[in-house]
């Protein structure tokens, strides 16, 4: 049993008895595949909606290219691509004043392009906490599937 940490920019994947977690999403998205039936999953921490155009090629620092990687690390790990789920958090609005401004609408744009690229990929989504004005912490426990969000001055749930 040990629990995994996915830093910014970066993915892990668990087995049954594993939990992954990430700390501090903000305008950043929290993206989770589980397979119920083997007890895999993973996380992928996103910073940025499009890999596209980008110089940098750490692929886990976008929505689009960290989900499909998540996706192909979990085949390669057991997972069967027909059982996998999504679930996702974060992608607050964390620039206070910054009115209808898009380029400061990170978050808004980080969901958006998530969303997209699991629907692209048939990846159910069965849970969802994003938007707000509010940081997040989540949990991933791989034995049963269920993420555990914890969110700055509003708590936890569970989804």
């Amino acid at each position: 049993m040990a629990t995994l940490i996915v830093k910014i920019a970066d993915l892990q994947i668990g087995r049954e008895m594993d939990t992954v977690t990430t700390l501090g999403l903000g305008s950043c998205v929290g993206i989770t595949l589980h397979d119920p039936i083997r007890k895999i999953g993973g996380l992928v921490h996103i910073m940025l909606p499009e890999y596209a155009g980008q110089t940098d090629h750490n692929r886990f620092k976008f929505a689009d290219s960290g989900i499909a990687e998540l996706l192909e690390r979990m085949i390669r790990a057991g997972a069967s691509r027909h059982s996998l789920v999504a679930k996702l958090a974060g992608g607050a609005h964390m620039f206070s004043g910054a009115g209808t401004q898009n380029f400061l609408k990170i978050g808004e744009r980080n969901v958006m392009v998530s969303l997209n690229t699991l629907h692209a990929l048939k990846l159910p989504i069965v849970g969802n906490d994003t938007g707000g004005s509010h940081g997040r912490t989540i949990e991933l426990y791989n034995n049963t599937g269920k993420l555990k969000i914890r969110t700055v001055g509003f708590g936890e749930k569970i989804i």
